[in-house]
């Protein structure tokens, strides 16, 4: 089947946003895409406040997924995004959600706040505490991931333990000294630790790296993007993870397994 990762610069303004996801949407679904991942906290973003992806938080039934939700009845494609998601007041949570027939057919809480490299995520977002069960699109189990949980094998691992045969990631990576190097890097590690497919998209603009990638079982990246907005497809198949898994058993190979995330 074909995938895509699609990635643009978030504006401050959220009707806009969606305008962006929906033409992407439109333009993957034309291509015969089943499975879109768009980038991480779609909502809002401004550079010079920081807040502002949690002050503009919505709600599930939103406007700003409306949008998305109407876009995505008119095809079969599964659309995978984040957006924030009031929690309490002043708060939000960092919700993964996946679309498909104009539905929310999965969701997920980003559990790995991304309190590193001077950001503290947790100041005003609330982690999960659960990790989501795997979607199927077309006969393919896809794991759900957000962004910082890229750099806790654990997780990509519990998923592929539990069926995972794609990694699905949404992201905003922030640039910095060797963020680049580490993106490239974690990806290919996280693809050839659980011989998934990983489908990454990353925000791109001022603040971070957008560099969206698709990467087989076996680490090699077979679509990418540089740092503009970008569609990129690639076909993936069940075929080509059975013979990386024959080849390279690592899954049936482990010793240690690691403890419920749940």
């Amino acid at each position: 089947m074909f995938v895509a990762a699609g990635q643009f610069a978030v504006s401050p303004v959220w009707e806009k946003n969606a305008d962006t996801c929906v033409a992407l949407m439109s333009q993957a679904a034309e291509n015969g895409v089943s499975l879109l991942v768009l980038p991480e906290a779609l909502l809002a973003r401004d550079d010079s406040d920081p807040d502002l992806s949690v002050k503009s938080a919505q709600y599930v039934e939103g406007d700003f997924l409306k949008q998305l939700l109407r876009e995505s009845a008119s095809n079969r494609m599964t659309t995978i995004l984040t957006l924030h998601v009031p929690s309490s007041p002043g708060r939000a949570t960092n919700t993964l959600v996946a679309l498909r027939g104009g539905k929310v057919v999965a969701s997920y809480a980003k559990l790995h706040l991304y309190d590193a490299f001077s950001i503290q995520e947790s100041r005003n977002v609330d982690a999960g505490d659960t990790i989501a069960p795997l979607l199927d699109v077309e006969g393919l189990k896809v794991g759900l991931m957000t962004c910082y949980d890229l750099r806790f094998p654990e997780l990509s691992m519990a998923l592929a333990l539990q069926g995972a045969e794609v990694l699905a990631l949404p992201a905003a990576w922030v640039r910095g000294a060797l963020k680049e190097h580490h993106w490239s890097t974690l990806l290919a590690a996280r693809a050839l630790d659980t011989t998934c497919y990983m489908i990454a998209a990353g925000e791109c603009g001022n603040k971070n790296i957008g560099q969206s990638r698709i990467i087989d079982p076996f680490g090699v990246t077979i679509a990418a993007a540089a740092d503009v907005p970008a569609l990129v497809m690639a076909e993936i198949s069940a075929e080509r993870i059975r013979q990386v898994r024959a080849q390279l058993p690592v899954l049936r190979n482990r010793r240690f397994v690691p403890p419920q995330l749940s």
